[in-house]
């Protein structure tokens, strides 16, 4: 590897050796430009600098600038046009074995790698990357691949894409390899036939909805949900004719009454549920959902793929947050369905014509996440559990909502189709609106912020936080004014359990 620098006055050494001193200005062939910038390509994450190098090489004559005699300038071009050749010999075969990174990927890849990735540690960092990755790159790392577009070599290759011959891409808003490489890992864990991600995890249910439920359709829900689903469910579905019922979570009697009663399209939930972390028996919905023509959409963002599979379980659906566990840092925002390649194939047509594309740096971002999944969420299972036990037991807590406790309603569902109970615990103050907030301002550690999952801690009150705007919402969906929300990261539990209890001991 040649390492060249620029100078304004260049020099060469005064020996006979034909090496070159570090002020030495090397000129390279134009055609030196797409060599190195599809060595770039295939190495850089970021390739900018490294074409901007070799466009200012291109622009200069191909000659070596010298200030020495002529022996001297023809050993260094003999090295220059060594190295040259070299790189055009590489970057040719580079470029004849995948032109422009496309490169059909055979679906045995797939199934090669999940048969040699046999746990969530080993899927988590090696899914979709380790084996079949459409990019080619000695990196380790999928690279960021930043284009609005694909091209093609000619027409006959477009044709061939468009007929389902030649696999590659064409346009940002139908797919990108970094994104690629991400649906991959994902659908490996999720168990999955394929996976679609999309900007946010709000745009992922909204996506679903539209795509899964007809007009005039009739979906069941639950009281406890995302607000702002909950929002979009009651203001912008029936602007297509769909109804709903929404039913107590758990309540297995009022789901089947509902899909007696309608022609149900789609049964969603969350499980476990926000901010209450109520569970859904997914075998037993599943069943009951199928035996009247209804899917199953399990949005599974306070479990993670780590502690439930609901797909295995018998839901056609599973919607995601990525923002969330997925990406698990607080720094990106982002959503996916996976699924049946039947049904998650309808909401990726939708969202090639809508858009709500994800950027593929964020792509990267939540691929690199994903990395420490696993980790992360153990790391996040055991702290919330000792912390829900120390909650329970403290004088000033009046009740304390997380799946892993025995006192809690779906306990006996949860240890039966979760292997871990999440990193998020709820819970009540012994206090009113007033003592509650004094608590929440006086914690050190956990940051008051909306959004869980992350590696830093988080606290909110969902009075304040979430229904603000709403009393009458709040008494509707039990959202007391002394309940808390708390997020566990993934610092030591003994000082977040000794900062929650200072702050306890302020009210």
């Amino acid at each position: 590897m040649a390492t060249v620098s620029f100078s304004s006055t260049p020099s060469f050494a005064g020996d006979n050796s034909g090496a070159l001193t570090s002020a030495t200005i090397l000129r390279f062939p134009p055609n030196f430009v797409r060599q190195l910038s599809t060595k770039a390509r295939r190495n850089c994450s970021n390739i900018g600098v490294a074409q901007i190098v070799a466009a200012a090489w291109s622009d200069r004559p191909a000659v070596l600038c010298h200030c020495g005699g002529g022996s001297r300038a023809r050993g260094v071009s003999s090295h220059a046009a060594a190295a040259s050749a070299a790189a055009s010999a590489a970057a040719a075969a580079e470029v004849g074995a995948i032109p422009n990174a496309k490169l059909a990927q055979p679906s045995a890849l797939a199934l090669a790698e999940r048969a040699l990735l046999g746990s969530d540690a080993s899927l988590a960092v090696h899914a979709g990357e380790r084996l079949g990755r459409r990019i080619a790159t000695d990196a380790i790392t999928t690279p960021v691949v930043n284009t609005s577009a694909y091209w093609f070599s000619s027409s006959q290759e477009l044709i061939d894409f468009k007929e389902g011959r030649h696999a590659s891409f064409e346009y940002g808003r139908y797919g990108n390899p970094t994104t690629e490489a991400l649906e991959k890992k994902m659908s490996a864990l999720e168990k999955a036939e394929s996976t679609v991600f999309v900007a946010s995890g709000m745009y992922a249910s909204v996506a679903m909805l539209s795509t899964l439920v007809p007009a005039g359709g009739h979906i069941v829900t639950t009281t406890d949900l995302y607000r702002k689903t909950r929002i979009y469910m009651e203001t912008e579905l029936p602007k297509r004719g769909i109804t709903m019922t929404v039913i107590r979570p758990a309540d297995m009697d009022a789901l089947q009454e509902a899909l007696d009663n309608n022609n149900v399209s789609l049964f969603f939930t969350e499980t476990p549920t926000n901010p209450f972390l109520r569970c859904i028996d997914i075998e037993l919905v599943s069943k009951m959902c199928h035996s009247k023509g209804a899917l199953l959409c399990i949005d599974s963002t306070f479990a993670s793929p780590i502690n439930q599979k609901a797909l295995t379980l018998g839901a056609d659906i599973v919607v995601h947050s990525a923002t969330k566990y997925i990406a698990g840092h607080n720094d990106v925002i982002g959503g996916c369905i996976s699924g049946r390649d039947e049904l998650v194939s309808k909401v990726r047509i939708y969202h090639h014509v809508v858009g709500g594309v994800l950027n593929p740096n964020a792509s990267y971002l939540i691929l690199r996440g994903m990395k420490t999944l696993h980790l992360r969420v153990q790391c996040q299972n055991n702290t919330a559990l000792r912390m829900a036990q120390f909650l329970e037991e403290h004088p000033k807590i009046a009740r304390v909502y997380y799946p892993g406790l025995p006192s809690h309603p779906e306990h006996h569902i949860a240890k039966s189709q979760m292997t871990g109970f999440g990193g998020v615990v709820s819970f009540e103050v012994n206090g009113d609106f007033d003592s509650t907030r004094k608590f929440i301002d006086s914690v050190k550690i956990p940051y008051h912020a909306p959004s869980f999952g992350g590696c830093e801690s988080i606290i909110d009150q969902p009075a304040i936080m979430s229904y603000w705007d709403s009393k009458e919402q709040r008494d509707i969906y039990g959202i007391k004014d002394n309940l808390i929300r708390f997020s566990v990261g993934v610092e030591d539990f003994e000082d977040l359990k000794n900062d929650i209890g200072q702050a306890l001991d302020k009210i």
